[in-house]
This record gives structure tokens, C-alpha cells and sequence, in this order.
């Protein structure tokens, strides 16, 4: 994996080889999305209000938090929002599964529990947004379904479709699949209604969300919290399995702690021994990453969650756009 970020995000140079592929697969998105908006390929409405929050690149790039802040924010404007997406990770045998604070997190998928903890929404996942989008609906009265990535998931008609950029890495070396990380074009901005920046400095156009975290929870004791400026100064072993892992240790750097890292692959299914080192030093999380962990938690261990802050001003303008959107 070191390797594929080096080539998308390192020296442009080293990705040029492989540039011809990308300029097929370009092709192939952008044909694929214009046989959809054409009516060469079926796209469904859905019967309710649909908003996509999605990424131009592949890996992480923040949507999970956002997700959780927007269903937030619309249950307060009086919505009953629903939410939608892949399961990705999940094993189910059959598609799309309903997901509960309490399901398993290798049949739907890390992100849906985590999600599904946190917004106490109804939540179904599987390949086809489509069809969870109808299980979904088919158990719960809501009225406005948000989808959880599915930007590129054309078949699903949407109402309003959310970028989230990685302020950071941003789109990296901004080729397309394989020579870089993008799954459509930058220009494929231009089509959407927001831009959301993930941290950085944004640019005209896009809005800032910024990722707070200054809890550290236990996972063996969930109600046991203390403040991550506690290990200020303390060796810790930090696990990340996320799509980049560096951001969540510069976090706990920047707390204070001495870090050393264990990345592993985005999405990785947790074992009891990948949280062995044979010492008695703290070990650190995601919250992606807990939810695969309890099982075996030990007093040690803990997780630090994380809470989107977007722009003042920004809710009330998104509900504005989106009502207009629904009602004209």
C-alpha cells in the first residue's frame, strides 16, 4: 500500500507509464455517466429525497464524520433521515442488510455500525444503492435518505450530491485510476452542489470541516473517558486501519504523544493478536477501528472519537439549498 500512495501522491513522474491506462479509464467514467444522464442506462428515483455525500478519490477522505454531523443536523431541522451505502468489508451472504448499533460488524461492514451507532438512524447497506435504498423504506417511514458514498452509483437518481476533499492529500497527483487516486476527474466538481474540505486551507468554493477529538474512550470500559491531553508525553502504540492512517497519528503527535505507528489496510478485519506487543503501553484507535476491537479489549486499549465542526453559517445554507431542491 506505501507503494500506491507514492506513486499517487508522491513525484507525478513516476506515474506517467501508466498514464495511457488512465486516460481509458477517464474515458470509460465520463461515458458511463453521460449513457446514464441519457437514458442509455436505467436510473431510478427513489421515493424519497436522496443526498449523495460522496469523494472524487479512492481511500478516505472524511465522509464518514460528515454523514454523521449532516443526519445530525437534519433531525434537528424536524427530518427523519434514513442513510444508505455499500457495507464495504461486510461478508453478508445476501443483499442489502439492515444495520443496528449491535450488528456484526463483519457481516455489514465497520463504517455502517459506526455509523449506526452514532446517528441512531435506520441504516441498510449493500452493492446496489438502489435496492438498499427500498429495504430501507420498506421498514422505516423516512423522509430524505442520505448515501453514504455512491457518487459514481449513477443508477441511484439524487437531489443533492455533497464532495468531501481530503485537505491534505487533496486529489493527489490528479491522475485517474491507476496511475492516480481519482475516480472521476477535478472537473467533475463543477456538477455538484457543495464542496466540503476535510482540514487544510480551502479554496473558493469549497467549505471547511474540521475534525475534533479530545476524548479518549476505553474500550473495555465504553463509559471510561479521559482527556487525550492525559498521555501527553507517554509512548503509545496507535493503530489506524483507515484510508490514511498518517492523519490519525499527526493527531496524536500533536496531543503530545510519543507514537509509534501500526498502519494496516483500510477496512482491515481486527485480530486479537494485531493489538499484541508484548508491553504494557497504551494502545490508541480509531473509532472505525473499535468497533472491531471490543470483542477482545483490554483495559489498555482506547479509541479517540471524532466530531465534524463545519463553517457557522453552513447548516443553515445547506437546509436552504435543500429544500429548494426538493420544493423549488
Amino acid at each position: 500500500m506505501k507503494w500506491v500512495n507514492r506513486l499517487w501522491y508522491g513525484n507525478r513522474a513516476f506515474a506517467l507509464p501508466l498514464v495511457p491506462v488512465s486516460w481509458l479509464f477517464r474515458t470509460i467514467a465520463a461515458g458511463r455517466r453521460w449513457a446514464y444522464r441519457n437514458g442509455v442506462f436505467a436510473s431510478h428515483r427513489i421515493a424519497r429525497p436522496v443526498i449523495v455525500v460522496g469523494n472524487l478519490t479512492v481511500g478516505g477522505s472524511g465522509k464518514t464524520p460528515f454523514v454523521i454531523w449532516l443526519a445530525g443536523q437534519l433531525h434537528a431541522a424536524g427530518y427523519w433521515p434514513g442513510i444508505v451505502s455499500r457495507g464495504y468489508g461486510g461478508k453478508a451472504r445476501h443483499w442489502p442488510q439492515q444495520v443496528r448499533p449491535d450488528s456484526d460488524t463483519a457481516v455489514v461492514g465497520d463504517e455502517a455500525v459506526l455509523i449506526a451507532r452514532r446517528t441512531g438512524c435506520p441504516m441498510a447497506v449493500g452493492p446496489d444503492r438502489v435496492t438498499a435504498c427500498r429495504a430501507l423504506l420498506k421498514y422505516h417511514d423516512c423522509d430524505v435518505i442520505i448515501s453514504d458514498d455512491g457518487l459514481q452509483h449513477y443508477a441511484m437518481q439524487r437531489d443533492l450530491e455533497i464532495v468531501i476533499i481530503d485537505g491534505v492529500r487533496r486529489f493527489g497527483n490528479r491522475f485517474c485510476l491507476p496511475a492516480g487516486p481519482l475516480r472521476e476527474p477535478p472537473s467533475r466538481l463543477r456538477a455538484v452542489d457543495l464542496a466540503v474540505l476535510n482540514g487544510g486551507f480551502p479554496r473558493t468554493g469549497e467549505i471547511l470541516m474540521q475534525l475534533e477529538g479530545k476524548t479518549l474512550c476505553n474500550l473495555a470500559e465504553p463509559t471510561r473517558c479521559q482527556s487525550l491531553s492525559s498521555l501527553r508525553g507517554e509512548q503509545v502504540h496507535a493503530i489506524a486501519g483507515i484510508g490514511n492512517p498518517d492523519r490519525f497519528f499527526a493527531r496524536l503527535r500533536e496531543a503530545g504523544m510519543q507514537v509509534e505507528e501500526h498502519p494496516f489496510p483500510d477496512h482491515h478485519r481486527f485480530m486479537a493478536q494485531d493489538l499484541v506487543f508484548n508491553d504494557n503501553k497504551p494502545v490508541v484507535m480509531t473509532e472505525k477501528d473499535a468497533v472491531k476491537c471490543q470483542k477482545f479489549a483490554l483495559p489498555h486499549h482506547w479509541y479517540l472519537p471524532v466530531t465534524a465542526q463545519l463553517e457557522k453559517g453552513f447548516a443553515d445554507h445547506l437546509l436552504q439549498l435543500f429544500k429548494r431542491k426538493i420544493h423549488g
